[in-house]
């Protein structure tokens, strides 16, 4: 009998702390216990933003001139003896996805690769990546990121990828912007082809 009393108190306290959890609904005011058990604390969460991925996003534009690299023993550029190595831009992606307030959240990622030349050996070689955004002649992002590439004994080539997120378009700009990713250099360059 006292087994029975005691799954009917369980029953009843489930029942009645269920009762509590249903009126710590949101915007129904409720209650602190209702609330910690719905959301792990007395008090109801403000409601998550909503992205918005329907939003323009342009095509990226690759600098004139930053596509590749080259880099010649000796000084003596040009000579397809000399040349050390190459490092060439590959994959460009990016990704857009609008605020409530109408500005839009860029995430970019570059990928590539150094390949060894006649007068090159294996190593490390540095690639200097700039990736820009602007609206017309105001700049909202210049970011530039100095990153490695390993070519090991045996090899001829070697990867490199960098993904650069979080840049931030203001409302006024969203639907004018452009993005400019480059080799070397540090800032925006003007004569542009495109990369969808």
């Amino acid at each position: 009998m006292g087994g029975l009393s005691r799954k009917a108190g369980w029953a009843l306290a489930l029942l009645g702390v269920s009762a509590l959890a249903g009126c710590g609904a949101p915007g129904a005011g409720g209650s602190s216990l209702g609330n910690a058990l719905l959301f792990a604390g007395p008090t109801v969460p403000p409601p998550a933003k909503t992205a918005i991925e329907d939003v323009y996003c342009p095509s990226v534009e690759i600098a004139e001139g930053g596509s590749s690299i080259q880099a010649f023993a000796g000084g003596r550029v040009g000579e397809q003896g000399a040349l050390r190595s190459q490092i060439a831009l590959g994959q460009i992606a990016r990704e857009c996805v609008g605020n409530p307030d109408g500005s839009t959240i860029v995430k970019i990622g570059v990928e590539g690769r150094a390949l060894l030349g006649a007068g090159g050996s294996p190593g490390r070689y540095d690639v200097p990546v700039h990736i820009a955004v602007k609206s017309g002649s105001t700049v909202i992002a210049n970011r530039s990121r100095r990153l490695s590439v390993t070519i090991p004994p045996g090899e001829s080539q070697g990867t490199f990828s960098v993904v650069e997120e979080g840049i931030l378009v203001p409302a006024r700009d969203a639907s004018s912007f452009e993005i400019e990713v480059g080799l070397g250099g540090s800032g925006p360059v003007s004569g542009r082809r495109t990369r969808g």
